[in-house]
């Protein structure tokens, strides 16, 4: 073993018995495989066989498992016995494990070990720790976190304000107003320290500069005036963004105060505005399913799939699933059907594989399974992992395996989930064994190109 192959095996989940078949293992009572797999370099099968000998309260073997991955300095290997050891209240020696990883600048390293440092109420270390490293986003969101515990929120909130200050232009465009700030969530980052001083103005202001609104789906300013009961600002800002995020937070809080009817008219309201409902469909719909107005919500998808443009691959996926969840499959059938019919008889694979899971609601499977074998592209490894999943539903589980055999470097894991059903684990380990050609990442010599992939 080393770091580096392990390391890429683990990124990348190539080459090695992947997360969901160790645990596809354990449920069938294979321990004696994952125990062996994991003393010959598979990281998953460790770990996974380390915190089961742990639970059982075997803490030596446990850490002994890990031993031999620790040894590469691999650093999830160590952050993996750090944490048993603060589970077990060795709480020193998980310092000392993960102290010259964070020393040594991994900033995944020095996030974990600032964390364990405040855990154990050493948070004014942690801070001190941290504070260096101000100008990465990451590390940064840390030392927020850290300060509220260490009472050094006016510390922190000194350090960012001073980012902020220190921003710059983002180009030489003279009519760009966009401004360059290290870290990219230094403002976002300063509203939280104000907001949980109680400066609510302040964080609002400051979270009224932000450049970007909306991360991981959420609105942090329609979070904080949620938080604050002041729904009138919500409505007002919501109408102003175009993402839809800040209108799903005041249709959340409406819901959750019992006001149904103007949770659905807040994203009504915002739908009705060029390109709004199609940010605010889904969850629209959820929340009319949630509510027992099934039926609605299919109208809902079904207008948004009307529009000019409308009818792309995720609005009527959530139509079908719709149709599927209600147990109204034909229905969804027919609505497919018709829109098969207005492109002239064609239908890309992404529509047709929509009608499978409705086939199967129908009793249709074996229909199904036909139409895929003779769909035009039903010699694709991304057809066959749809067959195989017939297949197995209709119990045909020796074809549902073989399917896969056609396309030896695709579906590896669920090629050896197949197998280990059929309780062939040394084929199911063998194929995921299989090494794999690592990617040659060519220098780009600045010229476009038109081959795939684009």
């Amino acid at each position: 073993m080393d770091a580096a192959d392990l390391d890429y095996r683990a990124r990348t989940l190539t080459g090695c018995i992947h997360p969901r078949v160790v645990a596809r293992l354990l449920e069938l009572g294979h321990e004696r495989e994952v125990e062996f797999q994991a003393s010959r370099g598979e990281w998953f099968c460790a770990l996974k066989w380390a915190r089961l000998l742990g639970d059982r309260g075997q803490r030596e073997p446990a850490l002994d498992v890990l031993a031999p991955y620790i040894a590469t300095g691999w650093w999830p290997a160590a952050r993996a016995q750090a944490e048993m050891l603060e589970g077990y209240g060795r709480v020193e020696e998980a310092i000392t494990l993960s102290r010259p990883y964070a020393e040594a600048g991994d900033r995944l390293a020095l996030d974990f070990f600032a964390r364990l440092l405040a855990r154990q109420g050493r948070n004014g270390e942690a801070f001190m720790l941290l504070r260096t490293e101000i100008q990465d986003w990451y590390l940064a969101g840390c030392l927020v976190d850290v300060a509220e515990a260490a009472g050094l929120d006016e510390e922190a909130a000194a350090l960012l304000a001073a980012r902020v200050d220190a921003a710059v232009p983002a180009c030489d465009d003279p009519d760009c107003d966009n401004l360059r700030v290290k870290p990219s969530n230094a403002v976002a980052l300063l509203a939280t320290i104000r907001e949980r001083q109680g400066r609510i103005e302040e964080a609002i202001a400051l979270l009224h500069m932000r450049a970007t609104t909306s991360v991981n789906g959420r609105d942090q300013l329609a979070d904080l005036l949620a938080r604050h009961d002041r729904v009138a600002e919500l409505r007002a800002y919501a109408a102003s963004q175009y993402h839809g995020h800040a209108v799903q937070r005041l249709a959340e809080v409406l819901d959750e105060r019992g006001d149904v009817e103007g949770a659905i008219a807040a994203y009504k309201a915002f739908g009705a505005t060029p390109d709004g409902m199609r940010h605010v469909a889904v969850p629209l719909s959820e929340l009319l399913v949630r509510h027992g107005r099934g039926d609605e919500a299919i109208e809902v998808m079904r207008a948004l799939a009307e529009q000019p443009g409308g009818a792309e691959d995720w609005i009527i996926h959530t139509l079908c699933t719709l149709y599927a969840d209600r147990g109204q499959p034909q229905e969804g059938l027919a609505y497919l059907d018709a829109l098969k019919a207005r492109h002239d008889g064609e239908e890309e694979w992404e529509f047709f594989r929509m009608r499978l899971p409705l086939m199967a609601g129908c009793g249709l499977l074996d229909e199904a399974i036909e139409q895929v074998r003779a769909h035009p592209e039903g010699d694709t490894w991304y057809t066959a992992w749809a067959l195989s999943d017939l297949l197995a539903e209709a119990g045909r589980a020796e074809e549902a395996a073989a399917v896969l055999e056609q396309h030896p470097t695709f579906n590896t894991s669920l090629r050896a989930e197949r197998l280990i059903d059929l309780g062939r684990i040394e084929d199911a380990i063998r194929v995921l064994q299989e090494p794999r050609t690592k990617p040659i990442t060519l220098a780009w010599d600045c010229a476009n190109s038109t081959e795939p992939p684009f």
